[in-house]
């Protein structure tokens, strides 16, 4: 009995072996992406991927920047994939023209499949981001100013009371709190007030910088991010820290908000018009999607990712901005010079209009430069195109393969930015430099799939950068690049160091 329960066992073990020989020479060898350049281990198996994801936590976006400099421009990063680091290349992959899918694998990790960001169809992407793209309209960003005015003018508040104190503001988790406010107020209808904290509800801003490592693991082990959501919130509570508590609480308040909305606007069939809507709730339930695509789940899914979406990532760049300008102090007068060319009259509003900030030059080029260093999105964009095969260069790229660029590495391109780790404004105040970068500066993406929130993150950098450098004489305490300068890839901008932006404040010119 013994020996045929070994013999069984071993016969197991060498099937299990044969497999994996059979599947690395295919993979090797017979694979359509067989002839492309890149490490064998890569080409073989995802574990190699997984090392720098999880293992070395979320450096496989530098890692694949090293492998393009040994292997050339396109390189195969994994049994399944191949990346492109060549900026001809980008508007030919990131275009408006011709269906384009999202790579499954990276998407299905968020664990919100129903959602308009997540979602791989082109077809049934482009019918439920219309609403969205409606409400988030630059029109209608416009329209609705007056919510980033008035939270802006609250942060200022709050910092005010820091003034001439000896102890500091953590000014990157104000920035994060004051995000997170606008984000809430704009796309669900209400405030989580966290400009109103003592610490800002820093442990919150702790949850959402760190948020990429669920992501990261459930990519390479599908039953991580399932796990951590059915945990029980009584659980949570015992085991968790203040972070991890306000974040369950965060998710369930939204559910309940979610809930609410639809119930409230149900018997709503017609097209509104969107000066009428108060979150995107309200634009989802309102549009002409059928009804199959308004039920709880689908528009929880949108409303999840699309709020968690504008958190951190315009909250990274204006820490980076703010961090570089008052390091410079030839940036920040000159800065300054400008502002005070429309400044408010009235020393009760301290929040300059969004049209005339729209129009300064200079504050134009230190916020693109912001964006150039610190873009919405650390890690690749995978596209597919389903219908045909791509070329780059002298490779046919089979129907079916993901492809991507990682922005990141493009905007730090020596022949593109030269001395690309400075933080240069004046790179972009020459209108001809700025026209030659037009077509490979992304910081929210391009094509089909560009970032729904871009205009409502331009509005809040121009308007907190343009407040807070004409209010405001910030001392850092301790801080250095690398508390802003990316490191890591969370899906969004890592840093190495997550302690924020601590400052020593006074009223400009005191």
């Amino acid at each position: 009995m013994n020996s045929v329960s070994f013999l069984s066992w071993q016969q197991i073990a060498v099937t299990v072996l044969v497999y994996f020989a059979t599947v690395t020479i295919y993979r090797l060898l017979f694979h359509p992406l067989a002839k492309f350049p890149g490490p064998k281990l890569a080409a073989a198996t995802r574990w190699y991927e997984c090392y720098y994801d999880v293992f070395l936590p979320g450096q496989y976006t530098w890692k694949i920047a090293q492998l393009h400099k040994k292997y050339g421009p396109i390189i195969r990063i994994s049994p399944y994939e191949l990346h492109v680091n060549d900026p001809d290349f980008f508007k030919d992959l990131y275009s408006w023209d011709g269906r384009w899918n999202k790579y499954d694998w990276a998407f299905d990790a968020f664990g919100a499949p129903l959602s308009t960001i997540c979602c791989v169809d082109h077809d049934l992407h482009k019918e439920r981001r219309a609403p969205l793209e409606r409400y988030m309209s630059k029109a209608n960003v416009d329209r609705n100013q007056d919510i980033i005015r008035r939270l802006t003018s609250k942060l200022c508040g709050r910092i005010d009371e820091f003034n001439e104190e000896t102890r500091t503001v953590n000014l990157g988790s104000a920035l994060s709190a004051f995000v997170r406010d606008v984000a809430t107020e704009w796309l669900l209808g209400k405030s989580y007030n966290n400009l109103d904290r003592d610490d800002f509800n820093s442990q919150m801003t702790a949850v959402f910088q760190g948020g990429g490592h669920v992501w990261r693991v459930t990519k390479h082990f599908p039953w991580f991010g399932p796990l951590m959501k059915s945990i029980p919130s009584s659980i949570i509570e015992k085991i968790g820290d203040r972070g991890a508590i306000d974040f369950f609480s965060f998710l369930d308040d939204m559910l309940v908000v979610t809930k609410d909305t639809l119930s409230l606007f149900s018997t709503s069939t017609a097209i509104s018009n969107v000066e009428d809507e108060r979150s995107i709730i309200q634009a989802i339930v309102r549009s002409n999607l059928p009804p199959s695509e308004k039920n709880l789940a689908r528009v929880f899914d949108d409303v999840s990712t699309v709020t968690g979406a504008a958190f951190e990532t315009t909250a990274a760049a204006m820490r980076l901005v703010l961090f570089y300008v008052y390091r410079n102090p030839a940036i920040l007068a000159k800065l300054r010079i400008e502002l005070a060319s429309v400044a408010p009259q009235d020393p009760n509003e301290p929040v300059f209009e969004l049209a005339s900030l729209e129009q300064l030059p200079y504050l134009t080029a230190v916020i693109t430069e912001g964006l150039r260093l610190s873009p919405g999105v650390a890690t690749r964009q995978a596209r597919i195109a389903p219908d045909r095969e791509l070329v780059y260069d002298k490779w046919h790229i089979p129907i079916g393969t993901p492809v991507g660029m990682t922005t990141l590495l493009m905007h730090m391109n020596e022949k593109l930015y030269p001395d690309p780790e400075r933080f240069k404004p004046e790179r972009w105040v020459d209108f001809e430099a700025r026209k030659k970068a037009d077509k490979t500066f992304a910081p929210f993406s391009r094509g089909t799939r560009n970032c729904l929130g871009m205009h409502l993150a331009w509005a809040e950098m121009y308007m907190v950068t343009s407040t807070l450098v004409h209010r405001f004489d910030f001392k850092f305490d301790s801080a250095s690049p690398a508390q802003v300068v990316a490191y890591s890839d969370e899906f969004i901008i890592g840093t190495k160091d997550r302690s924020g932006l601590k400052a020593y404040v006074t009223k400009n010119g005191k």
